[in-house]
């Protein structure tokens, strides 16, 4: 596995905490994003906790519906970019494929159609920025 970690600022430097990470694409990546994202919120609730407990696993939600979607539907490595904001927690995942997500119908055998609508429930704002080598997604999260 070749993920890429850098981790910038801290609640004492007065620096809003951020890390980035890189991932190949792979299905366990996306337990690894989501394991590298619990650690970076849990160092950042020792500095600034939560306004409540759902805030924590919220983001983990986000973040692994999001890198879920990045391994299916777009080939090649992905990137998660965490950083604190004064309200919340900005989640930036970026993919190879142009393509933006669209909802889709949900499916009650295990096919899937949930994932959209719940990040568009629990994020405060959603954007999708196309780019020539993909698309970055751009979610805001109460903190």
């Amino acid at each position: 596995m070749t993920t890429d970690h850098r981790w910038q600022g801290s609640g004492a430097s007065g620096k809003d905490p951020e890390q980035a990470m890189r991932y190949r694409g792979e299905l366990h990546d996306v337990t690894e994003a989501r394991l590298d994202t619990e650690r970076f919120l849990d160092d950042l609730a020792r500095v600034d906790p939560p306004t409540a407990p759902e805030h924590h696993d919220d983001v983990l939600l986000v973040v692994a519906e999001l890198t879920a979607n990045a391994v299916q539907y777009a080939p090649g490595p992905f990137e998660v970019r965490l950083r604190r904001t004064f309200d919340g927690v900005h989640v930036v995942v970026h993919d190879t494929s142009g393509t933006p997500p669209a909802p889709r119908p949900f499916h009650r055998d295990g096919g899937g159609g949930v994932g959209w609508y719940l990040i568009q429930s629990l994020c405060s704002q959603v954007s999708v920025v196309q780019q020539s080598d993909g698309k970055e997604i751009h979610v805001f999260l109460p903190w």
